[in-house]
């Protein structure tokens, strides 16, 4: 597949996908295995448990991770101790998690392994940083569930998003379901200048005035937006959300009279917590949408098949999405894709 020549470019991936059983790991051990045969060294790491023998929630059969000569790992204690794999030991985490401290690992023979790993975003991002120093050139995180948050361009610096029957049985709803993340991660990022005054800033509601200015709303809670809508535009038309981007702040902004003067600013598209509905009606009507930083998505890959027996055509869907996305999209369990 292409995409893994644009793996090459970024130092830490995530891989990602809109539902559970959307084939995350079928994903994650494809590349392992492309990298491997290049000589590419990696290291992985998971948040939450990845790599189960059988699905937690149908109890259906579920792809092992396969690791190879050389890679570097981090899993729980009570994984490493699981493992069908020989490898030696490089640290140990003091801190704990539910499953046991985080034990860094090098390969020596490959095989099969289970990854429990950070319990936050915030462990995550330093184990991707003490791999970086290791001389590592590519981190894996490997995302449990569907946590989007794991491709914010704060933790990795790119991303593969999975979908597929799991997310709907239904190629119109997956469509539209997947398209619509694809348009927030493809949103256009602030010029610099005001990239590097909004970051430093963590919560609440602010304004950007002409002169790029910024101002500090005293707004903490979309809850008190009715009592303070006068404040809101004081300033100007742009607003800067520092935390999460509510439906109900959208919806707020998208009743204003002046909603096609107005700019709304996030930190990156894993903030937003809005229905399609709302965001649609808020761009139909003018408002625009800027993030403070751009996710890169190398791939979105399909898994035709979902754990309640559903199978969508893999050919088909492939080629439907990528015609409505304008994407490529790949199924590498079958190993076609459609440009």
């Amino acid at each position: 597949m292409p995409f893994i020549n644009d793996i090459l470019k970024y130092r830490s991936l995530s891989i990602v996908g809109l539902e559970k059983n959307t084939g995350k790991t079928v994903c994650l051990n494809y590349v392992l295995h492309r990298l491997n045969e290049i000589g590419h060294q990696c290291a992985v790491t998971s948040i939450g448990v990845d790599g189960e023998q059988t699905d937690a929630v149908y109890g259906s059969a579920k792809p092992e991770i396969t690791l190879f000569d050389n890679m570097l790992f981090i899993t729980s204690e009570k994984h490493y101790y699981q493992r069908q794999l020989v490898s030696e030991i490089i640290a140990v985490d003091p801190r704990r998690t539910s499953l046991g401290r985080l034990v860094t690992g090098r390969v020596v023979c490959g095989g099969k392994i289970l990854l429990s790993g950070a319990a936050s975003t915030g462990m995550l991002r330093s184990q991707i940083s003490g791999f970086r120093n290791m001389g590592v050139p590519l981190t894996i995180v490997d995302g449990a569930l569907s946590r989007l948050s794991l491709a914010s361009p704060t933790v990795t610096e790119a991303m593969i998003l999975a979908t597929g029957a799991a997310v709907s049985p239904n190629i119109s709803q997956l469509i539209s379901k997947t398209r619509f993340v694809c348009r927030l991660i493809a949103l256009d990022e602030v010029r610099p200048n005001l990239q590097q005054k909004l970051n430093p800033l963590e919560q609440g509601l602010w304004a950007v005035d002409a002169e790029d200015t910024v101002h500090d709303l005293h707004i903490d809670s979309v809850f008190l937006l009715d009592k303070k809508k006068s404040d809101l535009f004081a300033y100007g038309n742009t607003i800067f959300a520092a935390g999460a981007v509510s439906d109900r702040l959208v919806k707020y902004l998208a009743a204003q009279k002046n909603i096609a003067d107005t700019l709304l600013i996030a930190r990156d598209f894993t903030k937003f917590f809005v229905t399609p509905e709302t965001f649609n009606e808020y761009t139909r009507r003018g408002g625009r949408i800027n993030v403070l930083q751009r996710s890169n998505l190398v791939a979105l890959c399909l898994n035709p098949t979902s754990p309640q027996g559903y199978n969508l055509n893999s050919d088909e869907a492939c080629s439907a999405l990528s015609d409505a996305l304008g994407l490529p999209v790949y199924d590498v369990k079958k190993g076609n894709a459609q440009p």
